[in-house]
Order: C-alpha cells, then sequence, then structure tokens
C-alpha cells in the first residue's frame, strides 16, 4: 500500500506527543537508530531494523524531495523546498526542532527518516538489554507503546496533513507490525545465552 507523504503537517506533529505521551515517564533523550539497531538487527529477536528500513516510514524524509511534495509544498503556501520547510519536518524525521539537551549525543540526522523513537519514544533509558527484557520496565523507563495508544501515531497521521486519508489505527499498526518473536519476547538474554551456547 502506498503511503505517500504520510505525516506532513500542519502546526502540529511529533513534539506534541513527545510532550504529552513522555511528560509523565521522566526526562529521557534520544539515542538514534544506530543505538536501537544494535540489538534489533538480531534475527533472534526479529530483526525489527530491516523491517522499519524496507517500510515507508524510513523513507519519511526522502518523500519530502519528490515533485509530488513540492507541489503540495507550494500549494501551501510553504517557501523554498519541503525537505526545508519546519512544517513538513516535524513529522518526516525524528524529534525535529528539539534542543541539543534532549539527545544522548548528538542530535538525530533528518536522513532516518521518521525511526524508532518517533513512535516508541525516546530511548536512552529503556533501550538496556535488560529493561527491554520485561516489557513493563521497558515502559516504565519511557517507551510508548503506539500499538495500544492511537495518539502517537495520529500526532502526525491526523486531518491536517495534506495527504491524509481515513486512518485506522488498529489496521495500520498491523501493515508496520515489527514483534519480537513469542518464544523470545520476555527472556531475551536467556535466549541470546542458549543461541550463544548452540553455537559453541
Amino acid at each position: 500500500m502506498r503511503i505517500g507523504l504520510f505525516g506532513f503537517t500542519l502546526g502540529i506533529g511529533f513534539a506534541l506527543v513527545a510532550g504529552a505521551v513522555a511528560a509523565s515517564a521522566g526526562d529521557f533523550k534520544y539515542v538514534g537508530v544506530s543505538k536501537c539497531r544494535t540489538c534489533h538487527k538480531k534475527e533472534l529477536i526479529g530483526n525489527q531494523y530491516d523491517a522499519w528500513q524496507n517500510g515507508v516510514h524510513a523513507k519519511a524524509y526522502e518523500t519530502l524531495k519528490s515533485d509530488a511534495a513540492q507541489k503540495i509544498a507550494a500549494e501551501k503556501g510553504i517557501s523554498g523546498p519541503a525537505q526545508e520547510a519546519a512544517e513538513c519536518l516535524s513529522c518526516h524525521v525524528t524529534a525535529y526542532g528539539k534542543d541539543a539537551s534532549a539527545f544522548a549525543s548528538a542530535p538525530i540526522e533528518n536522513e532516518e527518516g521518521v525511526s524508532c523513537e518517533s513512535c516508541h519514544g525516546p530511548g536512552s533509558d529503556y533501550r538496556k538489554k535488560k529493561v527491554m527484557a520485561d516489557h513493563a520496565a521497558s515502559v516504565a523507563a519511557g517507551m510508548w507503546e503506539p500499538g495500544k495508544n492511537a495518539e502517537v501515531c495520529t500526532a502526525c497521521h491526523n486531518a491536517e496533513s495534506p495527504t491524509f486519508k481515513p486512518f485506522d489505527h488498529a489496521a495500520r499498526v498491523k501493515e508496520i507490525a515489527h514483534p519480537i518473536p513469542a518464544e523470545v519476547k520476555g527472556r531475551y538474554i536467556e535466549a541470546e545465552k542458549e543461541a550463544r551456547a548452540k553455537k559453541k
């Protein structure tokens, strides 16, 4: 299914979700997709990185360079290229416009598009292996649950987007599903040890 310029919004964006979802969770920082990839590239836990990289969210920034995006931006009265406009970038990249203090190290490059932390929240505290092995601990450490909280998605997938189509949250979450295999979920550390032992 071609989603196109799914997150192009005017005046509403990712910052609202970050405030609404994470405000009570604490002061978590963005770490970037390379940190998530460390574990989530592994086949043992489902290789979520490749699922993301081959999906539309990873290409969200690139869509802003298209002729269609330039046309939409011009129609909306945006001067300059869509890939430089705050109105577009607020939903087409992760943590756009955040202060430097919101990042564990360097700000996230626009080229990451809509990456892990756009949907799952800043990962500084929940990214640790011991925390990720316990779902409740992950949520307590700031991980958002977009499958359970439609507001994570509808901050960008909403009627303010010039390419908006009716948004069926449950159906769309299934389209981009990248689950941890059931036999590993909640016991990743043990499963990793077992896998290492088999190789010996």
